[in-house]
């Protein structure tokens, strides 16, 4: 997962990108030729976008860059990255060199995510 600051983020204005609220179901998007589309966490302990990277991700197949923005959190990383995000964009003030210790913290997982989807028993076979 790529860490970027507030101040690294650009929201462009172009067709290729969608900034979707986390009250929207990204089941009525028409997806054709997007290639970014940045979530929004207004809190941190709101936690719809994850839904949303979920459903882009495993059900509707969007291959493109998904992007956290908002309240995004240090302590919130290793989640995104497991349901499908590509990108953080820190909270203003965060730092963002303390974010691969997070990573580093979990080596793996037992189950799978909305990338990976094989739990880890069966990647063995």
């Amino acid at each position: 997962m790529k860490i970027i600051t507030a101040q690294e983020h650009q929201s462009l204005a172009s067709p290729a990108v969608i900034t979707l609220a986390n009250d929207v179901d990204p089941r009525s998007l028409d997806l054709n030729g997007v290639t970014r589309i940045d979530l929004q966490f207004p809190k941190f302990t709101d936690g719809r976008a994850y839904s949303q990277a979920f459903l882009l991700r495993r059900r509707l197949g969007f291959a493109g860059e998904l992007r956290a923005t908002g309240d995004v959190l240090i302590d919130q990383l290793v989640q995104m990255e497991r349901t499908g995000f590509d990108v953080a964009v820190l909270r203003e003030g965060v730092d963002a060199s303390a974010a691969q210790r997070q990573f580093d913290r979990f080596a793996g997982f037992y189950q799978g995510s909305a990338v990976g989807t094989p739990p880890h028993f069966a990647e063995a076979l």
